[in-house]
């Protein structure tokens, strides 16, 4: 397995994104090419991507990571996991989620923090055996005109 930082939005990238992006939200649509060349060109974020070689190198796993700098230091957020259903279960997800961290560690990050819905069993157990722990905060959110 390999993971890497995707540094150009290429059409594989482009298809990538639509076989994965309904694996982890049925509300939202897959980004287009210049959604995704927007995330790629922005400093405050890095779209790690996993190939298989068993599957002829193909994307079958994505990451966001997002780093910001706030008053009391450099924040760290990971976003939108997925795992494609065909690769699961071969560490695709630790393995994404470790360059992530290592990322944030090298901006000089503390923490990095993640929300995963309590359904996603397999997922919260993935993050605790890696060390993340649960806290106890309130998080809200507010829907602007949709």
């Amino acid at each position: 397995m390999e993971i890497s930082v995707v540094t150009e939005v290429t059409d594989e990238v482009v298809a990538a994104f639509v076989r994965l992006v309904p694996q982890l939200s049925a509300s939202n649509p897959p980004p287009v090419r210049e959604e995704l060349a927007e995330m790629v060109a922005s400093p405050a974020s890095s779209l790690f991507i996993a190939r298989d070689a068993e599957l002829n190198n193909e994307i079958i796993g994505s990451l966001t990571l997002v780093l910001f700098r706030i008053p009391t230091g450099i924040r760290a957020w990971i976003e939108d996991v997925v795992v494609d259903s065909r690769a699961r279960g071969k560490g695709t997800g630790e393995a994404l989620t470790r360059a992530a961290i290592q990322k944030a560690a090298e901006a000089g990050a503390h923490t990095v923090d993640l929300t995963s819905r309590p359904s996603r069993e397999v997922a919260n157990r993935l993050y605790r055996r890696i060390g993340f722990r649960l806290r106890e905060t309130n998080v809200y959110r507010y829907n602007i005109g949709h």
